[in-house]
């Protein structure tokens, strides 16, 4: 399959802006996840070309960073507020709403500010500072990560025509945790619980979809690089098909 130029996967970058956005509705989907839906006249212009894209949460943790954020101006060096990254899971511009979904793991600043977030509050975000865009040029997909990237890997799915063939395997905490997840493709989704089996030993037993793939890795960070290294030692996919982050770290004193 040749790729032209224009059909690349390529970045686009996004002049960053800060928002301060309004709860509008918050939504259960499971016992571990939150959605706080947002919106609010500075919505307008938002841009997300990206399905794992990231904005920055913006967050007060102590005096300090309170007025930095309300000031919202941290173009000169000083106090900024706490901040953290999160996917654009559902945006609409004509309805003006956008969604974000939290993982509620019981401490950390944004999953504290989820769990007791109520219509009225006001949430203030920044960006995305660009988008790694992936065209539809692949055969099949490969999606791997945990509930923190059940956002992006939903996203992705909801974007994919009926030829494509995906596999979506997806780290939880126990069953209850399931997600519905709709896509046109041909779509096999494989829970991982993860007190239960081992991730790796789990995708190691699994068949890869035929054809030109694209692999996307999200989980600890550990995780990750041990995921990615088994998908090209043992499951031969190539290097440069591959896109793996570290979408948080196991030891507490790292970012969340």
């Amino acid at each position: 399959m040749s790729v032209s130029e224009s059909d690349a996967i390529h970045r686009v970058n996004h002049e960053i802006k800060h928002r301060r956005l309004d709860v509008l509705r918050v939504t259960e989907l499971t016992p571990r996840m939150r959605r706080i839906t947002l919106g609010g006249p500075q919505l307008q212009g938002f841009t997300s070309l990206g399905s794992d894209d990231h904005v920055k949460l913006l967050f007060a943790c102590s005096p300090e960073e309170q007025t930095a954020l309300e000031n919202l101006d941290f173009s000169r060096d000083g106090v900024r507020p706490t901040m953290r990254e999160y996917t654009p899971r559902r945006i609409d511009l004509a309805a003006g709403e956008l969604d974000i979904d939290f993982v509620l793991h019981g401490d950390g600043p944004a999953s504290t500010w989820a769990a007791q977030a109520e219509v009225g509050q006001v949430l203030n975000i920044a960006g995305p500072r660009s988008s790694m865009v992936v065209p539809d040029i692949f055969d099949s997909y490969v999606l791997i990560g945990d509930e923190t990237a059940i956002p992006a890997i939903a996203r992705r799915l909801e974007e994919l025509p009926a030829t494509r063939k995906v596999l979506a395997v997806i780290e939880i905490e126990d069953a209850k945790e399931q997600q519905p997840l709709k896509s046109l493709a041909e779509l096999e989704v494989v829970w991982v619980q993860r007190h239960q089996q081992n991730l790796l030993e789990v995708v190691k037993g699994l068949t890869l979809p035929e054809g030109q793939l694209y692999a996307w890795v999200a989980l600890e960070k550990a995780l990750t690089r041990a995921t990615k290294r088994l998908l090209i030692d043992e499951k031969g996919v190539k290097e440069d098909q591959i896109k793996a982050a570290a979408y948080w770290r196991l030891d507490p004193h790292d970012d969340e």
